[in-house]
């Protein structure tokens, strides 16, 4: 098909033209492509070293709880043995008790009591159970006897 003003060649220079333009419109199209790929990539990197730094700060933060939580064991034991030691001697000195309950009730021992003038009432004679002691404060006296076996 010829053209009036040249023939051929002015509608090849068209087509050359429009597939020149979209080729560059293509170039360009992919040229933006290819940054907002790369800024999504250095998104994500920043997100990557954010995270991995958040991640880094609640390991020592767990690092220590754990600590302290071992600790809190460790002090948790030692409160429960003396729990149980303190137990035990409560419930020794209930037995105790008990039983001097029942003695003095059946046989009138001496208990600590105002009605009583154990030597002038000197409460150091008094032993820690409220019994009358004559043994507690006396001198213990040393014997010229050296027969010491050793």
């Amino acid at each position: 098909m010829a053209s009036p003003g040249g023939g051929v060649s002015s509608g090849a220079s068209d087509m050359d033209q429009r597939k020149r333009k979209r080729m560059e419109s293509n170039r360009e199209s992919a040229r933006r492509s290819r940054m907002k790929k790369q800024q999504h990539l250095d998104e994500l990197a920043r997100q990557v070293g954010e995270l991995m730094k958040e991640n880094e700060e609640i390991m020592k933060k767990l690092s220590i709880t754990n600590q302290l939580y071992g600790n809190m064991e460790a002090q948790n034991a030692v409160l429960r043995t003396q729990m149980a030691e303190l137990t035990n001697r409560l419930d020794s000195l209930n037995e105790i008790i008990s039983f001097i309950n029942s003695s003095t009730n059946n046989h009138n021992y001496p208990l600590m009591d105002d009605e009583f003038n154990y030597n002038n009432n000197d409460p150091e004679m008094i032993s820690d159970c409220g019994f009358y002691n004559p043994w507690i404060n006396q001198p213990i006296m040393a014997s010229g006897n050296n027969n010491i076996m050793y």
